[in-house]
């Protein structure tokens, strides 16, 4: 079996390496790379191995970018220190995986999979999209800090950070704080797509509300949520059955 080794981890190659000696003394490593480059530019000239251990975090990127780069069509057994719930996303494509440090019975278990498959498997541009969404870092985004409202003939910088909740109605938008209630000249949407979703949820169609300002929470009639929001006694807040599971996850991040 010729095996090549991706991976940048000098201790986690001589590991594995030792396990293989271990299980499969047939097992022959073709090479070791340790970057997304040189696994390219291999993969390329080179006949494809047998079976291919990747390691998930190289020394120039994530070796999901191998295959945007170049055509795998050999068993991908991933290596990685990513916790089990990350790695769950692998199990879309049946591809087998190991948390370091790597075990004796797990890279056995591993092994014998790959031994019964009965084609290789390569990883479809589908899974392969869904697996970097997945493990890439958010985007930095840049959300407001601040909204010029009017007030008479006067402009004021109003703190996003202020606003307990904001709501539409009869088209017009609004925002709450402590002390005030201010008009402002855009639609709810608009708003809220300006807003960083870590603090601001769009609780139904016509209310936003500020995560410091959720002060209680109650099951309501037809799967709904009922909120008591600072600020807000005057106000009806009442989460949409279709985002109740959302909402209930944004307040646990």
């Amino acid at each position: 079996m010729n095996v090549l080794i991706i991976e940048d981890e000098f201790r986690a190659v001589n590991q594995l390496r030792k396990l293989l000696t271990q299980i499969d003394v047939e097992c022959t490593i073709l090479e070791v790379l340790d970057s997304v480059e040189a696994s390219v530019f291999w993969l390329k000239n080179n006949k494809m191995p047998d079976l291919v251990f990747m390691d998930i975090q190289l020394a120039d990127g994530l070796s999901f970018e191998i295959f945007q780069k170049v055509k795998v069509e050999t068993p991908i057994i991933f290596t990685t220190a990513f916790d089990q719930y990350a790695i769950q996303a692998f199990k879309v494509n049946s591809i087998d995986y190991l948390l370091k440090p790597i075990r004796l019975e797990d890279l056995q278990v591993a092994l014998s999979k790959f031994k019964e498959t009965v084609r290789p498997k390569g990883l479809s541009p589908e899974t392969l999209s869904q697996l970097v969404k997945q493990m890439l870092p958010e985007p930095v985004q840049n959300f407001r800090e601040s909204i010029l409202i009017k007030q008479g003939d006067t402009l004021l910088l109003l703190k996003v950070e202020d606003l307990l909740f904001c709501y539409s109605e009869n088209s017009v938008t609004f925002g709450v704080t402590k002390s005030k209630r201010f008009i402002i000249d855009e639609t709810l949407d608009q708003l809220f797509n300006s807003f960083s979703p870590k603090q601001f949820f769009k609780i139904n169609r016509g209310q936003i509300v500020a995560k410091h300002a959720v002060l209680q929470i109650k099951p309501y009639f037809n799967h709904r949520l009922k909120l008591k929001i600072e600020g807000g006694d005057n106000y009806d807040f009442t989460v949409s059955r279709q985002k109740t599971g959302d909402f209930k996850n944004w307040l646990n991040q």
